[in-house]
């Protein structure tokens, strides 16, 4: 089942200060569980000498069985730290995504609803550090029409918001095109309308695109 999700696609690093300890948030794109493990791993090499390295992650194909969904606490108190940052994760819509957060301990222990504070805040932090962006199911059309027709096209597509994939110049002008899944009837009238029915318009297939899509 294909889905529109959202997903990093520039990672975000955050540090919380804590009753002098230290929560470092990374917030990275991880398609495969192969992938979140091995970032994992690499946290933990490179901030060896911390207490805690506490992640939550969806991987895998969204909306699928095969997505797996798994959170760890590394040795915090249970629920205080990978559960809430799941719980961030799934409240933001994300997938194909991993968040870890570091802890190096300040010697003063800040209870169960402290330590869910200071990791829901670490998260949070590297998640609105990072760009986040839509996944959207779309249809790749393809468009022959004349140089005149083209030009008509290049005002309608820039205010419409469709994205042009590729142009081919020769006796005629071909356009690749991508719009949102279910529009392609729109086009097909945008098309002829515009060339008084002489264009003519395809579907090429199924694509995926993406949107910007700010946190805040």
């Amino acid at each position: 089942m294909s889905i529109d999700y959202r997903t990093i696609k520039n990672d975000g690093f955050s540090e919380i200060i804590e009753k002098k300890s230290r929560f470092l948030g990374e917030a990275v794109r991880a398609d495969t569980l192969s992938d979140a493990e091995d970032y994992i791993a690499k946290v933990r090499k490179k901030h060896y000498d911390a207490r805690h390295h506490c992640f939550a992650y969806v991987v895998g194909e969204p909306g699928t069985p095969d997505e797996i969904i798994r959170s760890s606490d590394d040795g915090e108190p249970s629920g205080t730290a990978g559960k809430p940052m799941l719980e961030i994760l799934n409240g933001l819509n994300l997938h194909r995504s991993l968040i870890v957060v570091t802890r190096y301990f300040g010697g003063t222990l800040l209870g169960t609803g402290g330590l869910v504070r200071a990791y829901s805040a670490a998260a949070k932090a590297a998640f609105e550090a990072a760009d986040i962006v839509t996944i959207k199911q779309g249809i790749s059309m393809r468009i022959t029409c004349s140089y005149p027709a083209y030009g008509k096209f290049q005002y309608l597509f820039a205010k419409e918001g469709v994205t042009v994939t590729d142009t081919i110049f020769t006796d005629g002008v071909t356009l690749l095109v991508t719009v949102p899944a279910g529009s392609e009837d729109r086009m097909a009238k945008l098309v002829a309308e515009t060339t008084d029915g002489q264009g003519i318009c395809g579907i090429a297939g199924a694509v995926t695109y993406e949107e910007a899509s700010p946190l805040s």
